[in-house]
């Protein structure tokens, strides 16, 4: 028999959700038998999936070691090379600005530089998370960002930090505000509505006016804060977050963002190329505002963080609008 003490990175989740991190080899058809046989316990009494479990309580596994070890999550230390920029950090949470051309997290494939990577490889040399102690988290993010979009990703230390974050963006809490350069002038704040459907195999989206095939609401806000020259440098929030969302909907409302090579103008884009060097879309998620959240998350209420842009991204802005 082996007996788990549930800590602050496992508690105020349902057991099977835990049971799953931990043996994460097994099927959830056999967790399920074996809480049901009393083969797993909590407290040393019957368990059910659903129960909830607290900082403090003890899982009772009465498998053999054998079992155990088989079904098992082996983890793997990551060595990223990449150190992140780091905009604020504290015990909870990590704010990180994201450069163009890094991935938010592992594709599952080959390995290639991503930020959740990084993230753990930074907290694992600063002593903050030693994965051989660790039941079952893994640092990770909160929000992520295409490839080429820069900006602020949210990483979480532990687990309450992170449930307690997407609870908060789930509930639209959290505020995320973009930069971006639309070739276009748009004369007022607006909150834009409309449909989108995604190609999976082509990674592509499309936007529609009306519900088309099942198609997904979208809502986005859009606010000028300069305009010049036939540009117009937006704050963009998105009100939903679909894949592309910013960049499809904005070329739909007639205003394409410049670099953009799937959804943008390419005489646009070759004016930029050229000039320099840009080769994909100006986008940057400059804010982020917190809000909506409870207990010891509750002292980032209110508190806003910004990223500025730099390098040709930072450059392009100043040629347009100063």
């Amino acid at each position: 028999m082996r007996e788990i003490i549930i800590d602050k990175n496992e508690s105020q989740q349902r057991l099977d959700r835990f049971l799953k991190k931990y043996l994460g080899e097994a099927s959830q058809s056999f967790l399920y038998k074996m809480i049901r046989k009393k083969n797993i316990k909590l407290n040393s009494n019957r368990a059910k999936p659903e129960d909830i479990i607290q900082e403090g309580d003890t899982i009772q596994l009465y498998l053999s070691e054998e079992t155990i070890e088989k079904f098992r999550t082996k983890k793997v230390e990551v060595k990223s090379s990449l150190f992140p920029n780091i905009l604020y950090e504290d015990h909870n949470i990590v704010l990180i600005n994201k450069p163009v051309g890094i991935l938010s997290h592992s594709t599952g494939e080959k390995f290639e530089e991503n930020i959740v990577d990084s993230l753990i490889s930074y907290l694992i040399r600063s002593g903050q998370y030693v994965p051989r102690i660790e039941k079952s988290f893994t640092p990770s993010i909160c929000n992520r960002l295409d490839r080429n979009t820069s900006g602020i990703i949210i990483g979480a230390k532990n687990y309450q930090s992170l449930k307690s974050i997407n609870e908060a963006i789930r509930d639209g809490h959290v505020i995320r505000l973009y930069k971006t350069i639309v070739k276009g002038i748009v004369q007022k704040s607006t909150e834009e509505k409309a449909f989108l459907s995604k190609n999976e195999d082509r990674n592509i989206v499309k936007v529609y006016e009306d519900d088309f095939n099942g198609a997904k609401e979208i809502v986005t806000r859009i606010s000028p804060l300069a305009s010049k020259n036939g540009y117009t440098l937006l704050e963009v929030q998105l009100i939903t977050g679909r894949t592309h969302q910013i960049r499809s909907h904005l070329s739909k409302l007639g205003y394409p963002i410049i670099g953009d090579r799937k959804y943008g103008n390419q005489r646009e884009n070759s004016r930029f190329r050229e000039n320099y060097g840009l080769e994909n879309q100006w986008l940057h998620a400059y804010k982020i505002k917190f809000g909506g959240l409870d207990g010891p998350m509750g002292y980032l209420n209110g508190k806003s963080f910004v990223a500025e842009q730099k390098g040709k991204l930072g450059t392009i802005e100043k040629d347009l609008f100063e």
